[in-house]
């Protein structure tokens, strides 16, 4: 008798559109085989990957009731945010909706199933804020001490998450992922803003300046590839109601990492400061303690920071043709 083939797990991505999102559609169906959707906004561009699209707002909790029948997928990928400190400063309230309110959306929306999806759901490391002396590496239960919106919204997600977790039985698994680099993402990010301003150098674009913001803050890169590795990890492994921290465990000096930049590039360049783009509040060091989720899963990061670096030059530098 043939035997019956198991039919791929099939697994629902909430924000697809974003810098995380593709790569861990990617990964979720080119490696893992799975059966992948995703969802994203009306205005966004979502294109060339292995997903059925579908258009939805997470503030809109009965289109996400209705998608979540129609699909029923066996995992979930919560990464729908506004995931940037700055914008969150010139605009709180679109933060506190999409990070608290579209996160608690979905949860309501998962006690409507009929059955208990695996959801995981994506905080940061900025949760933690304000670090003292001898509390790093961070481990995951460093009380809570945010220092700026992005942050708080995150850590109130988190809370929530956890509570629903234990009061409905759901199947939810959280994460403070830390930051997380590589080709694609947007300039608003320290790293690929460097790295954009580099190409435009090398090409004669700009003046060979660079502006920048507070060197001397420490924090913790992870490549996306690695993190979504993680990611889909965490979420077979994971147990429900935790908390798992998600970056390399080491934290790097932002001015080392414009040093290497640098280095790479056949330009000379001048460094000033830029005061728009100091944070009005910035903690100095940020730093994982991996040790959880290594024991869950045996995740290790993989990919170095300097193949990080030269990856995303060599796509500015497409970009910029």
């Amino acid at each position: 008798m043939q035997a019956i083939s198991e039919k791929p797990r099939k697994a629902l991505v909430i924000g697809a559109a974003g810098f995380v999102g593709k790569y861990l559609i990617r990964h979720l169906h080119d490696d893992l085989g799975y059966e992948v959707a995703a969802t994203k906004l009306l205005h966004e561009h979502l294109e060339n990957v292995p997903a059925q699209i579908y258009e939805l707002d997470i503030l809109d909790k009965e289109a996400i009731v209705e998608l979540l029948f129609a699909l029923r997928p066996d995992e979930i990928y919560h990464l729908a945010a506004q995931s940037s400190v700055s914008v969150a400063w010139r605009n709180p309230q679109l933060t506190i909706d999409v990070n608290i309110k579209g996160a608690v959306n979905l949860m309501d929306a998962l006690r409507e199933l009929f059955y208990k999806p695996r959801v995981l759901v994506i905080g940061s490391g900025e949760e933690y804020g304000h670090i003292r002396p001898g509390e790093t590496p961070i481990a995951e239960d460093t009380r809570l001490d945010p220092g700026n919106i992005y942050a708080a919204t995150k850590a109130c997600q988190n809370m929530i998450g956890r509570i629903y977790a234990d009061a409905y039985d759901l199947e939810l698994v959280m994460v403070r992922a830390f930051n997380h680099i590589g080709p694609g993402q947007a300039p608003i990010f320290v790293v690929s803003d460097f790295c954009k301003q580099v190409v435009e150098i090398e090409k004669g674009l700009r003046e060979p300046v660079m502006y920048v913001g507070n060197l001397s803050a420490k924090r913790d890169f992870t490549d996306v590839r690695d993190v979504v590795r993680a990611y889909a990890l965490l979420l077979k492994h994971g147990r429900k109601g935790e908390t798992y921290n998600v970056g390399s465990g080491h934290a790097v000096e932002i001015r080392e990492i414009l040093d290497r930049i640098i280095a790479c590039s056949e330009a000379s360049v001048e460094v000033k400061t830029d005061p728009a783009k100091i944070r009005p509040v910035d903690v100095p060091v940020i730093e994982a303690d991996i040790t959880k989720l290594h024991a869950a899963t045996g995740w290790q990061p993989q990919i170095t920071l300097e193949q990080t670096i030269k990856e995303t030059l060599a796509d500015w530098r497409r970009r910029e043709d």
